[in-house]
């Protein structure tokens, strides 16, 4: 049985969100399951609107990415139906968000509109907390930064003000 769109939680799409050569991305198995189609009814459809997806929407993971992202996944949740058979013949795609919106074109159907408008949301969600945290880091780059430049300006007075000590004795031989 497919999980209705209303089942799929924000949460259940973020934790498919990976970074993948510096770019967030979703594999095509998870995209498939959560539309609710086959794996290879989702890359038949791809291919056969190939033009739709440049390097930059869609790219093939490498051997070592592959390898790296099943390992990852093997450790942080169960094993899927296909690994414990065996697991997969090819190498995943992975998906930039702009080619996760392109897919409910290409897929056509009012499940695969539902579930890429939730996808669409997880992304706007991820990129809202990391921009928080980008700038909440920074304030407290700054913050560091006004104390450090307190902490100049108070030496420099100090320099600047007159001193209150004894003038010292002159090195070396003086006449008297």
């Amino acid at each position: 049985m497919k999980p209705s769109v209303e089942m799929i939680s924000p949460e259940d799409i973020e934790r498919r969100i990976f970074m993948i050569r510096g770019r967030r991305v979703m594999i095509d198995s998870h995209l498939a399951e959560l539309y609710g189609v086959p794996t290879k009814s989702l890359n038949l459809a791809v291919k056969r609107n190939i033009t739709r997806f440049p390097e930059d929407f869609m790219f093939r993971l490498s051997q070592k990415e592959n390898e790296n992202l099943t390992d990852f996944l093997r450790f942080q949740f169960e094993t899927s139906i296909a690994e414990r058979r065996g697991g997969r013949r090819y190498i995943p795609f992975a998906f930039t968000e702009q080619g996760v919106a392109i897919l409910s074109s290409v897929l056509r159907s009012e499940r695969a509109i539902q579930v890429n408008i939730a996808i669409m949301r997880a992304f706007v969600k991820l990129r809202e907390i990391i921009s928080a945290h980008k700038e909440l880091a920074l304030e407290m780059k700054l913050e560091k930064h006004d104390e450090g430049i307190q902490a100049i300006l108070r030496a420099i007075l100090e320099l600047m003000s007159p001193s209150s000590q004894k003038p010292k004795r002159p090195i070396g031989f003086t006449r008297e």
